[in-house]
């Protein structure tokens, strides 16, 4: 990846570097870019793989963006900043973010909140969206850009004419590593002094959201420059304090944990503790209050010892020393009491007044008494300015505590030792930053036609989509190898493959990536037909065994608020058929070939019933001609694939009102799709047949780059007859749906195709391969109920299939064909699935 190189220029506009005039001169055309850049939306996926990929870089410090980046931080700071960042831009980071804040990993979409209604809601950017920086933070600025970029927002940094070109750099990275230039062209960065106001009221003039990070005076600034209706976000100063009970204000190691939180970052960020306070009901706390106080100044020495303490500025110093000369004036009143160290570097003021005072920092510290019942009324004038509290003390106390806490003002309550620290997707100052940073936005379809649209966006363009990653081809054996080292993190849902193309496999996921892929099915649903206000569902998947299906399909009807009976795929036909009966059933969820199954064996009452309607099938296909009975005697009115997928990849494809036989849209909200060449690993023309390669760019922990899944496929070219622009496939079998007999290769597919086309079959099909004494034995078989007659059996394939003419011809094979019971049909013990190809040699 790129990174930008010393440029004698201050400001970063739009991916190129510029100086003050030509920065000046692009300012005054700033409401007109805004509306240019604003209509073309940019996906989240963007956002986070620029973010992965500048992540990699933070993390390496052999990397020549770490080097510049280290150059400009004081060489204690910069590997902790530097971390920092890093892991702050880690896809899974951001990926919850996403989730916590705006609900899914495309806020931006227009989905359907509720199936049962055509109403679409989406999270659309604010606009034009003004960051202006701290001068104290180096990490706050380009971070606050990519919480505008995940909402999608056009963004104007404003940072310190004094500050470090770090925040330009971070960002000049993120655009270069985004080749669709979505995210340099929604990227402003200027550093200027605030005194120019010129420039200050030509960003914030023609602002949607001004995001102001400071003191009072900065958010007063930027609310008298901001235009009525302008979104003003603090993130101003706030004050923060522990809280102790009796009990752990008397243990040793609370007060070390306590002292710890004091040291770190000499109390410079807005969640280190400025107060103690002492829960105490007695009317005269006075001495336990001091003796507190001086025990806490014995524990401060010892970790300060321990923490090297930076010498305070000449005005910093003398707000210390103001603080610390008036409580020892007033120690004579008996309000107060003065710890502190000889040398200046820390200092605990105990004071009998419960009031919140701010102290001056730098390992400065009030004590004060306060009684829980008091909380609310001492602290709630103060409200505006409260952000951590470290409650101290038991169970049921942090809990009565907390409430009492968030009652006052409290945003946010820690164990005393950790108030600096965070959790990814954690709230800031009480809100989320990218709903602050968003509006919620919606569309009401009164259309009938819009109930097979998931997403309005399909709609309008196609997907923008990242290119497919630079790896190697990975197989089923490299995922179950590399199953032994996925971090237990990832490790939440286990899944096993029904074993129709070989042994099963294992499958792993996240509960948020099994969630995020349940939704995207559902979606895929919609698009096929299925109306979750309307349709009553049963899902006679086979269940069991850790095999997918049903408890898929069960995730998935949940989702889409559908009416379902999960009755599942069970031996009992009569009881089966008796449920759908009873409860009104008309659609069904299942194999093929075991709905074909049920359907013949409880014939006679479900063709009275005549409730079937729609029928949405997975694992396998219906053939033309089992299509053509379906509707012709069971008065089924929908046959369509419930989805494309693998227990390995989860959903891949869905099929809509539109598509015929396999064809079927590709999920691009989880995965990037090549089809290679049949026999090298290149791209194929378009349009041609090729081998289906799929890269999961929605998974945690097991991500699957390059996964060679077994089938065949070919891109289906031009728009789609219902409207989406969603890319389309249409499948061509497995690579097993071939097999090497007499020297030939045999495809399955063609001889169902044949059998289908010139005898009018439509049961099920099975090869059958054996050894032979002189030659090898390929047997046909056929469900004796449709079976056509074995001579014209015969003679239909060696006509049609010249690979098994040449070898009969030849003396290479035997070609038998048998009537069977449908019963007898090997099938996957799993799964349920029919084994298109029996092996026996």
């Amino acid at each position: 990846m790129t990174t930008s190189v010393d440029h004698p220029v201050l400001h970063l506009w739009q991916g190129e570097f510029v100086d003050d005039t030509e920065a000046g001169r692009r300012l005054a055309a700033l409401p007109e870019l805004a509306g240019q850049v604003l209509t073309r939306p940019l996906p989240t996926d963007v956002v986070l793989g620029a973010c992965a990929a500048v992540s990699r870089d933070l993390a390496d410090p052999a990397s020549a963006l770490y080097t510049r980046l280290a150059g400009q931080l004081p060489a204690d700071e910069a590997p902790a900043v530097l971390a920092e960042l890093a892991t702050v831009l880690t896809r899974e980071a951001l990926e919850r973010k996403l989730r916590r804040e705006l609900g899914g990993l495309r806020p931006e979409r227009l989905t359907r909140p509720d199936a049962r209604e055509t109403v679409y809601e989406a999270w659309a950017p604010v606009g034009l969206l003004v960051h202006i920086a701290p001068g104290n933070a180096a990490a706050v600025a380009p971070l606050s850009v990519v919480e505008g970029l995940l909402a999608g927002n056009l963004n104007v940094l404003k940072s310190s004419s004094s500050d470090s070109s770090l925040a330009l750099d971070v960002l000049a990275a993120l655009g270069a590593a985004d080749p669709s230039g979505l995210i340099a062209e929604r990227v402003i960065a200027l550093r200027f002094s605030s005194t120019r106001r010129e420039w200050l009221r030509a960003l914030c003039g023609p602002a949607d959201a001004i995001a102001v990070w400071g003191g009072e005076d900065a958010v007063r600034a930027a609310g008298e420059l901001a235009q009525p209706g302008c979104r003003v976000v603090e993130w101003g100063h706030r004050i923060s304090f522990a809280y102790l009970t009796r009990q752990a204000a008397s243990e040793d190691g609370v007060l070390d944990a306590l002292a710890e939180d004091v040291c770190r970052y000499e109390q410079q960020a807005c969640s280190s503790p400025q107060v103690v306070y002492l829960d105490t009901e007695d009317a005269d706390a006075t001495e336990e209050l001091f003796a507190l106080a001086g025990r806490f100044a014995e524990r401060l020495a010892k970790v300060s010892d321990g923490h090297q303490a930076p010498s305070p500025g000449p005005a910093e110093q003398a707000e210390i020393t103001t603080v610390q000369q008036l409580a020892r004036l007033e120690q004579h009143l008996g309000l107060t009491r003065v710890f502190a160290a000889e040398d200046g570097s820390w200092r605990v003021l105990a004071d009998t007044r419960p009031a919140l005072d701010a102290s001056p920092l730098h390992r400065s510290v009030w004590v004060k008494p306060l009684p829980r019942h008091a909380i609310t009324a001492t602290l709630r004038p103060m409200r505006r300015y409260l952000q951590t509290a470290a409650i101290g003390g038991d169970r049921a106390e942090v809990a009565e505590l907390s409430r009492a806490m968030f009652a006052a003002g409290v945003t946010r309550v820690t164990p005393v030792g950790s108030m600096l620290d965070s959790y990814e997707g954690e709230p800031h100052d009480g809100v989320y930053a990218l709903q602050r940073y968003s509006r919620r936005v919606s569309v009401r379809a009164a259309d009938p036609d819009f109930r097979t649209v998931p997403c309005l966006d399909d709609l309008v363009a196609p997907p923008v989509l990242p290119p497919a990653p630079d790896a190697p081809l990975l197989g089923k054996e490299g995922v179950q190898r590399a199953l032994t080292t996925l971090d237990p993190r990832h490790a939440h849902l286990y899944f096993r493959s029904g074993g129709s193309t070989g042994a099963p496999a294992l499958s792993v996921f996240t509960c948020d990536d099994y969630d995020n892929q349940m939704r995207a099915a559902a979606d895929g649903l919609l698009a096929a037909g299925f109306d979750p206000a309307r349709d009553r569902a049963a899902n006679l998947f086979y269940s069991g065994g850790m095999y997918g299906s049903f408890i898929s399909f069960f995730s998935i009807l949940e989702r889409l608020n559908a009416t379902q009976f999960p009755i599942a795929a069970g031996p009992d036909h009569a009881m089966v058929a008796e449920a759908l009966v009873a409860h009104r059933a008309d659609t069904l969820f299942g194999m093929p070939s075991y709905l074909w199954q049920l359907l013949h064996a409880e014939s006679d009452r479900l063709r009275a019933y005549g409730g079937i309607r729609k029928v949405f099938y997975g694992g396998e296909h219906f053939t033309t001609e089992q299509r053509r009975v379906l509707t012709e005697d069971f008065g089924v009115e929908v046959i369509r694939s419930a989805a494309y997928g693998s227990t390995d990849l989860g959903p891949l494809g869905y099929q809509c009102a539109s598509s015929a036989g396999s064809v079927h849209h590709v999920l691009t909200d989880l995965h990037t799709l090549e089809i290679l060449d049949p026999r090298e690993d290149r791209p194929v023309a378009p349009g041609e047949p090729g081998r289906l390669v799929f890269t999961s760019r929605a998974r945690a922990g097991q991500r699957l780059e390059r996964y060679e899944i077994g089938d065949l496929g070919r891109a289906v070219e031009g728009m789609c007859a219902c409207g989406s622009t969603v890319p389309r496939l249409e499948l061509l079998g497995r690579y097993g749906d071939v097999v090497r007999v007499g020297t030939y290769f045999v495809n399955y597919r063609r001889i169902v195709r044949v059998l289908e086309e010139r005898l009018a079959y439509h049961g099920e099909v099975q090869l059958s391969v054996a050894p032979g004494t002189d030659r090898e034995q390929l047997t046909v078989r056929l469900d004796e109920q449709y079976a056509p007659d074995p001579d014209l059996t015969r003679a239909a394939i060696t006509t049609e299939v010249p690979e098994v003419a040449s070898a009969v011809a030849e003396g290479l094979l035997s070609l038998a064909v048998e009537s069977v019971r449908r019963e007898t049909f090997e099938r996957t013990p799993v799964s349920g699935k029919l084994r298109t190809v029996v092996d026996l040699r």
